[in-house]
C-alpha cells in the first residue's frame, strides 16, 4: 500500500490532493520508526489507541480510507489500489483537473 501511496503523492504534487494518515498505535516512537522505514513522506497524526480523531470518524479497521471531494464530502471508503486511482481521477475532474494517474510494477509512479 505504501508505494502506491507515494506515487500518487509523486505524481499529484501541485494538485489539490493530500494524504493524511492517522495512527492509533500505542506509543509515537512505532509510529515515527515505521514513517521512517516505509518512506511515509506525507503528514500522519498520532491519535494513541483510543484518540479522539478515530472515534469521531468510527474508524474500526486499518487501514480504513476516506476519500473526500472538493467540498470535504466523503464520497468513496475503503477505496485502494486501481479504485481509488480512479476514485481521485473523478474527483478532480469534477473541479476541471484532469490527470492520468500510472504506477509501475512496485506502485510507484
Amino acid at each position: 500500500m505504501y508505494p502506491h501511496e507515494r506515487s500518487l503523492v509523486k505524481q499529484l504534487a501541485g494538485q489539490p490532493f493530500a494524504i493524511i494518515g492517522v495512527n492509533t498505535d500505542s506509543h509515537r516512537e512505532t509510529i515515527a520508526a515505521i514513517c521512517k522505514e516505509k518512506n511515509i513522506t506525507w503528514r500522519s497524526f498520532f491519535d494513541g489507541p483510543d484518540g479522539p480523531i478515530a472515534d469521531q470518524w468510527d474508524i474500526k479497521a486499518w487501514p480504513t480510507v476516506y476519500l473526500l471531494d472538493a467540498q470535504g464530502k466523503i464520497r468513496y471508503r475503503n477505496a485502494r489500489g486501481k479504485r481509488l486511482d480512479e476514485a481521485i481521477t473523478k474527483l478532480l475532474a469534477e473541479i476541471d483537473i484532469e490527470v492520468d494517474i500510472t504506477h509501475d510494477e512496485e506502485g510507484e509512479g
